[in-house]
């Protein structure tokens, strides 16, 4: 059954990343990881005065025709559980093929240095590691819940537990060869694993796209109601729809004392009502709902949701709760059970440690790397540039990084010279948001600077300020000391970490952000930023620059 507003059939389509509350984002990389696809709420348009909700509409006078436009042929479309359902014998199918396909090179493959049972195909030994190595493995991925609906196309959650999964296989692989005193199996460790963790994170991305694609055409959506008091529901509402989450169809909402055929007014768009908090149950089955979603406080608290659990199972629908916690990513979050009474534990973010170690040796390795593959080009760009415009190569600019600690920011200039002392004339003009200072068409800009700073070309010597330890390649915007002075009190805590050359800033429009957003996405990767989520932002980064966005 779908709700309908004025004639029309409402949908909302969602982003596709991450989990709302009950499923919490699980890393960083959950939001590094969102697709940017558009999607839009279609509704009736908004009566005059955008009430915050709606009376039923009346109906139409007596003898008045009313003619009704024939409604458009329904798609078959999967819902959730079937997409899931369907997902997961796909996965399951590929995996078993592609482990068997990294066991095999594994046992034909001689590689340098391993023993010669792993690559002679008549040994019976090299045969029998193979087949307890491929078995281990396909259970291994089942047992580490790889293909949890849940997890899904959101985040890097599916990626870790993959890679969990089969490190922990290769471990057990090598404690029993040395237990039963077996000839070391290099050449598993050496072609297999390695391929192993290309092939199925590779096929689990192909899925994910093809996920994302039929969500775009809103295929695979998990159909939801969402009920609790007006304020929460719209706040619910706007940040499923404005960020990456659970993908949801959402078919209207239940409201303390509401009426079926009200609407609920969130940023102009009408969301029916349908029913009251006490007729959920009914409704659910009605529509045929696959999750009800919770948003804050209901009345009868504890004991209503439990009944409502209760309630939910004749028709087996998920049972959400939004956690009133923002900005707090899945590792800090433990769950411990105290004598039925579940407790919800938050991590204190640490800046510092060896998590903090291993960054900066992958900052150091890949600054490194990056400087000497990228010497062709750099002296390229150097010559450009200096031919181009009379003034230096490089332009160092004074920025704040961590803790506050002034540094030289060094990149290549894409300003005339007098750039600074122009400044002042152009404040009427700033396209930028909060305290940053941007120009869609700024005339200081020279003519190889306009596309070098479209395609982030003009910041590659940074990765000499990652090297030297001012910057991480991975980070919060390193931001002017202007900017500095007139940060709210809460927004010093970007300086907790240090700047980057790239972060959820720059993959996510960049200056075309709001500032209250761009602060947001810096403060969530201070306090939440993982390894993995790193990863997942470079690689979004150079996707980024290929397709740029709010680059000026």
């Amino acid at each position: 059954m779908t709700p309908q507003v004025e004639g029309r059939p409402l949908k909302l389509t969602l982003p596709s990343a991450g989990h709302l509350a009950g499923h919490p984002v699980s890393t960083l990389a959950d939001l590094a990881y969102a697709p940017h696809t558009t999607r839009v709420l279609s509704t009736a348009q908004t009566a005059h005065g955008n009430p915050s909700i709606l009376a039923p509409q009346r109906r139409p006078s007596a003898g008045r025709p009313v003619t009704a436009a024939a409604p458009p042929p329904a798609a078959v479309r999967l819902s959730g559980r079937q997409w899931a359902r369907f997902l997961c014998r796909l996965l399951r199918g590929t995996d078993c093929l592609l482990v068997t396909i990294s066991v095999l090179a594994g046992f034909l493959i001689h590689a340098e240095g391993g023993q010669p049972f792993a690559g002679a195909v008549a040994d019976l030994n090299g045969a029998a590691i193979g087949a307890v190595l491929g078995g281990l493995w396909i259970a291994a991925l089942g047992i580490y819940r790889t293909r949890d609906p849940k997890i899904l196309g959101v985040g890097t959650s599916e990626y870790k537990r993959v890679a969990a999964a089969s490190s922990a296989v290769f471990g057990l692989l090598a404690v029993g060869l040395v237990v039963f005193r077996v000839q070391p199996a290099s050449a598993f460790y050496l072609v297999s694993l390695p391929l192993g963790l290309i092939l199925l994170p590779g096929s689990r991305w192909i899925a994910r796209r093809w996920y994302n694609a039929r969500q775009a055409q809103g295929q695979y959506l998990v159909r939801a109601i969402v009920i609790g008091q007006a304020e929460d529901v719209r706040y619910v509402l706007k940040r499923i729809a404005k960020k990456s989450g659970a993908v949801y169809d959402i078919l209207g909402v239940a409201l303390p004392g509401g009426r079926r055929g009200a609407s609920l007014d969130v940023d102009g768009r009408r969301v029916p009502v349908l029913s009251s908090t006490d007729d959920v149950v009914r409704t659910v089955g009605l529509c045929g709902a696959e999750a009800v979603i919770v948003a804050g406080p209901v009345p009868g608290g504890n004991q209503y949701i439990r009944e409502l659990g209760w309630g939910l199972e004749e028709h087996k629908a998920e049972l959400v709760l939004a956690s009133s916690l923002t900005n707090v990513a899945g590792p800090r979050i433990h769950w411990r059970p105290v004598e039925g009474l579940p407790l919800m534990h938050v991590d204190v973010p640490r800046y510092s440690g060896a998590k903090h170690a291993f960054k900066r040796l992958m900052d150091i390795m890949v600054a490194a790397a990056a400087l000497v593959l990228l010497s062709p080009l750099l002296i390229v760009l150097a010559v450009i540039v200096k031919l181009d415009s009379p003034g230096p190569v490089l332009f160092r600019q004074e920025r704040a990084g961590k803790a506050g600690q002034h540094f030289r920011m060094v990149k290549f200039r894409s300003m005339v010279t007098d750039a600074e002392a122009a400044l002042a004339g152009l404040g009427a003009q700033n396209d930028g948001a909060g305290v940053l200072f941007k120009m869609r068409n700024d005339p200081r800009v020279t003519r190889c600077g306009r596309w070098m700073r479209r395609y982030s070309l003009d910041e590659l010597p940074q990765f000499w300020n990652v090297l030297s330890g001012e910057m991480s390649l991975v980070g919060p915007r390193p931001p002017l000391q202007r900017e500095v002075s007139g940060y709210e009190r809460h927004t010093h805590r970007r300086l907790l970490i240090k700047p980057g050359i790239t972060g959820l800033w720059q993959i996510n429009g960049r200056s075309d952000l709001p500032w209250d957003e761009a602060v947001r996405l810096d403060l969530y990767y201070v306090e939440n930023w993982s390894i993995m989520g790193d990863v997942i932002i470079m690689w979004r980064t150079f996707r980024a620059m290929c397709v740029p966005a709010g680059a000026y």
